[in-house]
């Protein structure tokens, strides 16, 4: 788990002062403003995002509600998880989602990332988070109007604060609405430190400035893609006939002169 907590320490400025004070890059060049080119677009998006989590809501409701009853069962504490994210122009919402760690995770630790393997997701929440299910519930805010299917992922007002500092144009992911799928989450690995969040805010700022209705088609249609892939892994395992190798390692100590399980030869 790596800390963030110390990010920023030391500074006495704004992140709105470093921006109006910077006109240049290092290297002289003018930097320019992240602007939404397809504004127009906006309100549609709200309203086809509307219209897509309530259909998508009823679809997944079995899921979560399979997911509910596992967490309780198998764990303390309430199945669902509410937290505090920024929104569009950075407003503060709380974001809905399936428990997947113990209860209370960052109690002494404060915000941190989490990290593979973390010891705090349970084994209920290692499959949720696997399968994504433990998003599903996201889609209520995208109801309420706080967020979309499609766009930058929310982050917590005290990261969000933090990384500002050292990411120049970071808090310009929040000139649209947060979404549960995007481009930078389909393309990258969760974060975990600094880097890995410079090369997500790239894939941020494109969205933030392309953001169109072939572009969010393209990207609802590879997440669907990769979890109906999920899914159909999950089951070819359960129904993959035992192969040569898994036969002979299971009762290879029956047969000391040892065993070839070759294939059966064609007649």
């Amino acid at each position: 788990m790596t800390s963030i907590q110390n990010v920023g320490q030391g500074i006495t400025s704004t992140p709105t002062d470093i921006g109006e004070n910077c006109s240049q890059d290092a290297m002289g060049r003018a930097i320019k403003p992240v602007t939404v080119k397809r504004a127009w677009y906006l309100p549609v998006k709200s309203c086809l995002d509307w219209c897509g989590a309530l259909i998508l809501l009823i679809l997944t409701a079995p899921f979560t509600l399979l997911g509910i009853i596992l967490i309780k069962v198998t764990s303390p504490g309430p199945a669902f998880y509410l937290q505090t994210r920024l929104g569009q122009n950075d407003t503060p919402y709380k974001v809905i989602k399936l428990r997947t760690m113990i209860h209370n995770a960052e109690a002494k630790t404060g915000a941190v990332w989490s990290q593979a393997g973390d010891p705090r997701v349970t084994k209920i929440g290692r499959i949720l988070r696997k399968t994504h299910i433990d998003e599903f519930p996201q889609l209520i805010n995208v109801l309420l109007g706080q967020m979309s299917l499609v766009g930058p992922r929310p982050e917590r007002p005290e990261i969000a604060f933090k990384l500002a500092w050292e990411l120049k144009h970071y808090e310009d992911r929040t000139l649209v609405k947060p979404g549960i799928t995007g481009l930078a989450q389909l393309r990258l690995p969760p974060d975990s430190d600094i880097e890995g969040v410079r090369r997500k805010l790239a894939c941020d700022l494109f969205y933030v400035q392309e953001v169109s209705p072939w572009l969010d088609l393209r990207i609802f249609i590879f997440t669907g893609w990769l979890f109906a892939e999920v899914f159909l892994k999950a089951a070819w395992r359960r129904i993959y006939v035992p192969d040569a190798r898994c036969i002979t390692e299971s009762v290879d100590h029956y047969f000391p002169e040892g065993i070839d399980l070759k294939p059966r030869s064609e007649s």
